[in-house]
């Protein structure tokens, strides 16, 4: 065993004790928390989970790390060989000799690298410049790299995003952008510039972003697979609310201006669809009234091609597109006439509560070749897929079925008819668990490509003839393996060693499950524990929470060595816990829905419940001392946690919380509590309940916060005085949604907070984190 694990055992167990009973916590405490974080736990993981890069021939290449430090790795499925793709030694002393510094082949720094454009060298950034390595010479690199690398990862899709705000056409020729709120298109060649639009202004502009809570340069925009044709809009935020926030500086105060609609706002941004002709300008507004600024995942629209919901078919004559209306409720599925702008409606899809096609990306697809519609819908109560006719609107048939949903759908194969895409709810242990899977169009033949327990991730060759996959679980470290396109494993390629790590008396997290609120629904978590866990006494308990409800607490399902600081937090002294509470997606139907209508009900329940069976399975938890904190949504959840359940817990700190969806982006509260005039607002504002607090609650906040606008904090901090309680507030003069540089300065707090209130320790004072540069 490490010499330094001998003689801080003693330390750690006394450290241990002495938290229990009070007292102090010094800098050397921290110190060893922070050493459970990720700068000082992933370098001791040999052979983790590989990103491939593919090449146009179906061989790939990777970065691994080994004992004898990072190595680039060239594999060749159709020969079975693997080889280093350059000589690590001689590159570095070629980058030694080019630098004048002295580098070792283990620790060459840089992540990632790519092929010239001739094949035989490599090209990679160090010292702030970019470099060749051929001939085993190193030298400076001014070229634009056009390697021959293909992204494979899964849910990576293509958008033709050239260089700053531009968006370059299929045929690489010309590049669409914005100019005085009109559309322009610059040749690439001879950089002529052409004014597309003529009529766009200030809040009336084409191809413009900004869904309030986010916002760009870049134009939102398709291109026709001809190169020929723009399928874009018109925004019209004329009458929309403003949103303003003011810098913190030295002199007179800058002002940030731009529009935010709210819930129950008269006016929203509208969107009027239009085709333009490139090489000889012309605007051909679709016939049909202006569309709200939504798409079938947010109101957020940018994602597939460029633009969410919109595909062109392969002769460019027809555009396929979404209509979705503000409470996302109806989704209309028309096509276009690029031509004439006449529209047709294709088919309707309505939800009682809300639609959604998907969750990381649009999952359904317009099929050109075949005229037909390939459709997600929950209208079973599972994400399914459903195919359509195109010209007549019917439904040919159901897809996919089962109690299970479909996650992502990622190629089609229109000329086989087979559809590839990852599903959850398959494995018996996890239903977060996700595998890849194919079925044909007619729904038979439907295969696992990816068996076996755990969590997978997978990638397809440029060929479509084999499968990387890579599976693992919360606990357990990731394995590779090569598959051809039946699911078969032709070798495995890495298996991940923890062995250094666990030496070092790291110790995974614990997956459970646990009943829901409703004494009868399976829900999962994560908890961690400190690595001298004495089962003999009480541990006081954090809960992180994100409520969702487009996504929990947990996040990934796979492997990892440490999350955030909940490996720290547990090393300081704390039990603590991850739940994905119901009302999230990933499951069924129902099981989003259970709050629609009331999200500040936020999983809070799905905790408290969690918790006490938790203390029953581990007695070692004090269910007397339990602490939550959370981020933005997770900040609203903390706060209204602090404030309905004030005996269960006793510390809190919310982040930059959005505590009244009324003042938080109208999306966000008219697509899970309904519109305005048809959901209580008001009861679930976390002000008016802000007189209930007991414990002790930190609220945190950005000024600059463009996101989660920081009015929100701030109606809770004047409620809490007009009730006479005591709270801590923290404030980030200059920071946006995420603090930033200030974000260990925010952890520090954090531990801190925990450390005095909820261990009822003293921490050391104004500790600065080392691995992470301090602040």
């Amino acid at each position: 065993m490490n010499k330094f694990l001998l003689t801080a055992m003693p330390l750690v167990l006394a450290l241990t004790a002495h938290a229990q009973q009070g007292g102090v916590l010094t800098a050397k405490d921290y110190e060893r928390a922070e050493n459970a974080m990720a700068a000082a736990v992933n370098p001791l993981i040999e052979r983790g989970g590989i990103t491939p890069t593919w090449l146009p021939d179906d061989r790939f290449y990777y970065r691994t790390s080994v004992a004898e430090g990072n190595q680039f790795i060239l594999f060749d499925p159709a020969k079975g060989s693997r080889t280093p793709v350059f000589d690590h030694q001689k590159l570095a002393a070629a980058l030694s000799a080019a630098t004048g510094k002295t580098y070792k082949s283990a620790e060459l720094p840089f992540q990632s690298i790519s092929f010239s454009a001739n094949g035989k060298g490599v090209i990679f950034q160090a010292e702030g410049k970019q470099w060749k390595f051929e001939s085993n010479r190193v030298t400076p690199d001014t070229t634009t790299v056009k390697t021959a690398a293909i992204a494979g990862a899964r849910g990576r899709r293509g958008g033709f995003r050239a260089g700053g705000n531009e968006v370059t056409s299929p045929d690489g020729k010309k590049a669409a952008f914005i100019k005085d709120y009109n559309l322009w298109v610059r040749d690439i060649k001879s950089d002529k510039q052409t004014q597309l639009t003529t009529d766009g202004v200030k809040d009336d502009g084409y191809a413009t972003d900004n869904a309030g809570w986010a916002q760009s340069d870049r134009a939102i925009l398709v291109w026709s697979p001809d190169s020929k044709k723009i399928a874009t809009f018109q925004q019209d935020e004329r009458k929309v609310n403003n949103m303003y926030l003011v810098a913190t500086k030295v002199g007179a105060p800058t002002l940030k201006e731009w529009k935010y609609p709210l819930p129950g706002d008269k006016e929203i941004p509208m969107l009027t669809r239009v085709i333009i002709t490139v090489d000889n300008p012309k605007v051909v507004k679709l016939q049909i009234p202006a569309d709200p600024h939504r798409s079938t995942l947010s109101d957020d629209i940018k994602g597939g091609a460029g633009w969410a919901d919109v595909y062109w078919s392969d002769d460019a004559s027809k555009l396929v597109f979404v209509s979705t209306n503000r409470d996302h409720k109806q989704a209309k599925v028309r096509m276009a006439d690029a031509e004439t702008g006449s529209v047709r409606e294709i088919f309707e899809e309505t939800s009682p509560t809300q639609f959604e096609s998907g969750w990381d990306a649009i999952n359904w697809r317009y099929l050109s070749k075949t005229n037909e519609i390939l459709w997600f819908s929950e209208r079973d109560n599972w994400g399914h897929l459903y195919l359509y006719d195109a010209s007549t609107g019917k439904l040919k048939n159901q897809v996919t079925k089962g109690d299970w949903v479909v996650t992502n759908v990622d190629k089609v194969d229109e000329k086989n008819r087979i559809i590839y895409f990852t599903a959850d709810g398959m494995d018996a242990e996890n239903p977060y668990f996700t595998r890849l899977c194919k079925i044909g169009f007619d729904g038979k033949g439907f295969t696992d490509l990816t068996p076996g327990p755990g969590n997978h991730q997978a990638s397809f060759s440029p060929s479509g003839g084999y499968i990387i996959d890579t599976y693992s679980k919360p606990d357990v470290p990731p394995a590779t393996v090569l598959r051809n396109m039946q699911g078969k494993v032709i070798i495995e390629l890495e298996k991940t060693d923890v062995s250094k790590l666990a030496a070092t008396g790291w110790k995974p997290v614990i997956p459970f499950s646990v009943k829901a609120h409703d004494g009868k629904t399976d829900i999962y978590g994560l908890m961690w524990v400190p690595t001298t866990l004495d089962p003999n006494k009480k541990y006081p308990v954090i809960d992180y929470i994100y409520p969702g409800p487009q996504g929990g607490s947990v996040g990934s399902w796979s492997f990892a060595a440490t999350r955030g600081d909940n490996n720290a937090l547990a090393e300081l002294g704390f039990i603590v816990v991850e739940i994905e509470g119901t009302s999230n997606p990933l499951r069924s139907k129902s099981f989003h829905d259970m709050s629609y209508g009331n999200m500040a009900d936020n999983t809070l329940s799905d905790q408290v419940t969690g918790i006490k069976q938790l203390a029953e399975k581990y007695p070692y938890m004090d269910i007397n001392r339990v602490g939550i904190w959370g981020h933005s949504g997770g900040g609203f959840a903390t706060a209204g946690a602090m404030f309905r359940y004030p005996d269960f817990f006793k510390v809190g700190i919310a982040e930059s919380g959005n505590h009244d969806n009324r003042n938080y982006e109208d999306n966000w509260g008219e697509r899970y509590d309904g519109l305005a005039e048809n959901s209580n607002y008001d009861v679930q504002a976390n002000q008016n309940l802000a007189k209930n607090l007991k414990g002790k609650l930190m609220l945190a906040h950005g000024l600059m916060d463009n996101n989660v606008p920081p009015q929100n904090t701030l109606l809770v901090v004047e409620a809490l005085e007009k009730a006479n309680k005591n709270y801590d507030l923290v404030i980030f003069p200059n920071s946006p949604h995420g603090y930033g540089q200030y974000s260990t300065y925010m952890m520090r707090r954090r531990w801190d907070y925990f450390v005095k209130n909820l261990l009822g320790a003293e921490p050391p004072y104004e500790y600065k984190f080392k691995a992470m540069g301090g602040f």
